[in-house]
């Protein structure tokens, strides 16, 4: 039986515009979908289509719950988080998946992807 993921990502119109917070079990595609525009509402009505940040969970409450958390972070928490694995907010899709992507709690914490370094 195949494993699940759920990522929890951060999503920005530009380096440091506007953020978006989601959890998704298809990184790939869901990043596609807003960079297309088929996803409606705040991400399209403000041009939030970047991937700047990401973590790999492979339990989906966990997931969730690292989704309301980071919903409820200030602003520069959230810019802090992002800089401090990708501190040029370079558009991370689609490379990330397999790729040294970042994740919680296992053996890829400390995987590389472009010189960033994954954290819980």
């Amino acid at each position: 039986m195949r494993d699940r993921q759920y990522f929890v990502s951060l999503l920005a119109s530009k380096p440091y515009g506007t953020l978006y917070v989601g959890v998704t079990n298809d990184l790939i595609r869901r990043i596609a979908e807003h960079k297309d525009g088929l996803v409606a509402g705040f991400t399209k009505k403000h041009g939030v289509k970047m991937l700047v940040w990401y973590e790999r969970y492979g339990d989906v409450n966990d997931a969730i719950a690292r989704e309301k958390k980071l919903k409820k972070w200030r602003r520069d928490w959230k810019t802090n988080l992002i800089e401090h694995d990708n501190p040029h907010w370079i558009d991370l899709y689609p490379a990330p998946i397999g790729h040294g992507s970042r994740t919680s709690r296992s053996s890829l914490r400390d995987a590389r992807f472009s010189g960033m370094t994954g954290r819980a």
